[in-house]
């Protein structure tokens, strides 16, 4: 029985950190920050994929390649992704903060690296880097009650 692979992204990017804060903390507010290193997680315009999350999410399922080990070892969940949006709309510092299946965690980072440049964050009237997360879940014959970890 050949395996339908479906691939879904949340309904929105969830931005989940340990330590999400509900204000924009700005570097005038914490001066012994670098105004350029400083990420924040929240700012007052978010950066923004072009075209919104429905593109993003047909980009991911049209470029995406479930691993042929997952598949054999019937591997699904959902890989979660954190990278920074910088001030130029370049993605960096891409890396796992969940993982599923080794191969599963590497191709949610290829895909991740392989977007286009977004809309960058907005603070104060001037882009900034923005922390991002994004669940990527794989799932094979849409059956996701069969989850292995």
């Amino acid at each position: 029985m050949k395996k339908q692979i479906f691939l879904t992204m949340m309904a929105s990017v969830l931005m989940l950190s340990s330590s999400v804060n509900l204000m924009a903390t700005t570097p005038e507010n914490n001066p012994t920050e670098d105004k350029q290193e400083r990420v924040f997680d929240v700012v007052e315009v978010m950066p923004q994929y072009p075209g919104g999350i429905p593109q993003m999410m047909k980009f991911i399922i049209s470029n995406i390649k479930y691993p042929k080990d997952a598949i054999k070892k019937g591997m699904q969940g959902a890989v979660v992704v954190q990278f920074v949006v910088e001030p130029d709309g370049s993605v960096s510092n891409v890396h796992v903060v969940r993982s599923v299946f080794p191969s599963l965690d590497t191709e949610a980072v290829r895909m991740v690296k392989a977007m286009p440049k977004w809309s960058p964050g907005m603070q104060n009237g001037k882009p900034v880097r923005v922390r991002f997360n994004v669940p990527i879940r794989f799932s094979l014959n849409g059956n996701a009650k069969d989850v292995k970890k």
